[in-house]
């Protein structure tokens, strides 16, 4: 990959890397929140309960993207970006445009998935 498409996909992993971290520390905030209610009734602590494990549920799904967003920023500054990790094969332009953290070309992506990989 060229170094200006490169700098391309850097320049939107560093912007998903930055709002990945605001959500992450929301999400944290928002649930030590949830845990300084003080709450008597049991529907009350049921409803606070399902709003801590959602915002869990959330910061968790952010964290993995965050990780993946990372590793791709270091296969750009090592420069095996844009290169299936599996095969090494290319990464498809509209995979890498699409989802710039993605680790596998389409077709190892599908194996992954049926977890053939």
């Amino acid at each position: 990959m060229d170094k200006k498409k490169a700098e391309f996909y850097k320049k939107r992993l560093l912007t998903k890397q930055d709002e990945l971290l605001r959500l992450v520390s929301k999400s944290e905030a928002d649930g030590r929140q949830v845990d300084e209610e003080v709450t008597q009734d049991i529907a009350d602590k049921a409803a606070n309960s399902y709003a801590k494990e959602f915002l869990f549920h959330q910061s968790d799904d952010h964290r993995r993207i965050l990780q993946l967003v990372n590793e791709a920023l270091d296969r750009i500054e090592d420069g095996s970006f844009g290169k299936c990790v599996a095969c090494q094969e290319e990464v498809q332009v509209k995979r890498l445009d699409a989802v710039p953290w993605a680790r596998h070309c389409i077709e190892c992506q599908e194996k992954q998935e049926k977890g053939l990989l």
